[in-house]
């Protein structure tokens, strides 16, 4: 089936917070138009969620459909698993910077080139395993600015469940976050368990009183298993 598509743009930033330039895409539906607002998605490995997680084609497909209203799509991306673990580690050394870089330098440069909706219910973040990490974490660093979170497998450790119980139930986040069943041994992560702690984190949305859908897929950590479920993300949260 053919439906129209969005269009992709390189652009990048000269990071005052992270003393570097940062490049990312910026997808812009079919029917963009200026004189239209349109919600905010922003995606951590960025180019992940484009390539192997179809999420423009899925955007294009749902637009199309009436299922998900114009969305612009921001997508930040890693240059190594080096840069990847300095900016989206908990433990990172350029973490505390690249969450305020998001917040305070890449959100007024989109709603200054683009028109985006200024609600904080009309922006998303959203991730993967550590991507998904420091996109839960930069909102609940920034809750006025952002209420979506779109989790895929996030990496949770003992600092991240206590970060989310110090969060007062008045932030309360919309979330969608999925984990493998098969997630308990994630060998690229040192034979880490996902499953657990993504269980507790769960427990820890509910107690809050967050709008909070979750679920454990049949899989492992890896695009084979979140591909499948992107486009059910975009409906679930934006239905």
């Amino acid at each position: 089936m053919s439906f129209p598509r969005g269009k992709i743009y390189d652009a990048n930033i000269k990071s005052r917070q992270l003393q570097e330039n940062i490049p990312f895409l910026v997808y812009l539906p079919a029917a963009f138009s200026p004189s239209e607002k349109h919600s905010l998605i922003i995606v951590q490995d960025g180019k992940d969620y484009f390539q192997l997680g179809k999420l423009t084609r899925y955007a294009d497909e749902l637009i199309d459909e009436g299922h998900l209203e114009k969305t612009i799509i921001v997508a930040t991306h890693y240059k190594s698993i080096e840069d990847r673990y300095k900016k989206y580690h908990p433990m990172g050394e350029e973490n505390l910077s690249f969450m305020p870089f998001l917040a305070e330098e890449l959100i007024p440069w989109i709603d200054q080139q683009y028109p985006t909706y200024t609600q904080r219910e009309k922006r998303t973040l959203m991730g993967d395993s550590l991507a998904g990490t420091v996109s839960l974490r930069t909102a609940i660093h920034y809750p006025e600015l952002f209420k979506n979170i779109i989790l895929h497998s996030p990496y949770v450790n003992e600092d991240i469940l206590k970060e989310v119980q110090a969060a007062p139930p008045s932030f309360n986040f919309k979330i969608y976050q999925v984990v493998g069943k098969e997630e308990t041994v994630v060998k690229i992560s040192n034979n880490r368990d996902f499953l657990t702690p993504n269980r507790e984190l769960y427990q820890l949305f509910i107690e809050k009183g967050y709008e909070v859908f979750y679920n454990e897929f049949i899989g492992g950590h890896s695009w084979k298993y979140w591909q499948p479920d992107v486009k059910r993300a975009l409906q679930m949260m934006f239905s």
